[in-house]
């Protein structure tokens, strides 16, 4: 049996709590930081990378800072040294590492916002079964679903490291409300879902790449930043 961890952190930090995790980036954390034109763009990034350092860290007994990382053959990043395989995934306030010490994971978290025409955007990208199955829900419950079910297929291809080599419509993962559930996949192996509450107006789903993972959730403390210091 696999286990993994599930990580929520809050991004809203001040100004100094920002500068901090500017301190344990690497240079190339740095420089893509500084690609972002929107300044909220760009604090999400530098304090989800820092907290993703900080649990790496505690996993790892380094500091954050000295934690090395490079880009796996799909895109995915990883440790250069260390045995823990980790995701990370943030949008809006919120962000997710998932960690795991014998299997592969991916995690997703998504800001539910409207979007329009979700069920052409289902139908155009996704697998038949999960658009029909998307469509019969509640009109007022769709929005909603389509975050859902955008995490669990997000999760699913970030477990498994293809990127987009893997086109979302050659496997099916069952549709909020129903319990996330890997439902179809040709050659990807077993797989637990499971769905991540981080907060009432995001989605969030977890994929381990193992069929009996055991996933513990747990909140990152909302002072973090501090353990930074040096």
């Amino acid at each position: 049996m696999s286990a993994a961890e599930i990580w929520i952190i809050d991004l809203a930090l001040s100004s100094a709590q920002l500068e901090l995790c500017g301190t344990v980036l690497d240079g190339k954390e740095r420089d893509r930081a500084d690609r972002f034109l929107r300044p909220a763009d760009r604090a999400r990034y530098q304090a989800s990378h820092a907290a993703l350092r900080l649990i790496l860290g505690d996993a790892l007994g380094l500091p954050p800072g000295d934690i090395r990382l490079k880009t796996g053959a799909a895109g995915k990043p990883e440790l250069v040294e260390g045995s823990v395989g980790f995701n990370l995934s943030h949008s809006g306030g919120r962000a997710l590492v998932g960690l795991t010490w014998a299997a592969a994971i991916g995690v997703d978290v998504e800001e539910i916002r409207p979007i329009p025409d979700v069920l052409r955007i289902a139908r155009g990208h996704f697998a038949s079964d999960e658009a029909a199955a998307l469509a019969a829900q509640p009109r007022q419950a769709i929005n909603a679903a389509f975050f859902g079910l955008w995490t669990r297929k997000e999760a699913v291809v970030k477990a498994l490291g293809t990127g987009l080599s893997l086109p979302l419509d050659r496997f099916s993962v069952s549709v909020p409300p129903a319990p996330a559930r890997l439902l179809r996949m040709s050659d990807g192996g077993a797989m637990t879902l499971a769905d991540i509450d981080a907060g009432p107006d995001y989605a969030a789903t977890a994929a381990v790449q193992s069929g009996a993972a055991t996933i513990a959730v747990r909140h990152l403390a909302q002072d973090w930043p501090n353990r930074l210091r040096r």
